[in-house]
């Protein structure tokens, strides 16, 4: 059922989804990768940083009548490992660059840093052959998404 749910809120996003998105997709902020309309058991999460737990929420005028759910809703997610933070959709459209440098804060990334950017994109041209090459951090486990929708814990 969610997952179905998640199929057509992804083809149906919100103009405020898209401009979020806009600026998530493709490891778009500081190379974080983020999901969207994710099941998360019952739940569909607006968007996702499984690597960092993440869970990101856009609160339009239809959520303002219904905080007592949405706080459930954030107390079953955390309880099973996941952080939600929440934006009003005005906030997107007014402060997006607010808005990034809370989602990065959130995941333990300095954006005052003198090598930080909230606008790092991939370089347009491809490496020379031999560079760029990624290689396995043994240190850092992956997250992945369970089916028990909590992520795993770091061991």
């Amino acid at each position: 059922m969610a997952t179905a749910t998640a199929r057509r809120l992804r083809a149906n996003q919100t103009d405020v989804e898209k401009r979020l998105w806009s600026r998530l997709r493709n490891r778009g902020l500081l190379g974080l990768k983020f999901r969207r309309q994710v099941p998360l058991g019952d739940f569909v999460a607006d968007f996702v940083c499984a690597d960092h737990a993440l869970v990101v929420e856009l609160d339009g005028g239809q959520h303002a009548s219904s905080e007592a759910r949405d706080g459930r809703r954030t107390a079953r997610l955390g309880a099973r490992g996941w952080r939600v933070i929440r934006f009003w959709n005005n906030d997107i459209n007014e402060n997006i660059e607010g808005v990034l440098t809370v989602i990065a804060s959130a995941c333990g990334i300095d954006v005052n840093h003198p090598h930080s950017t909230l606008h790092r994109r991939p370089h347009p041209g491809p490496l020379p052959k031999g560079e760029g090459e990624v290689t396995a951090n043994p240190g850092r486990p992956r997250r992945m998404l369970s089916r028990g929708y909590a992520p795993r814990r770091r061991g």
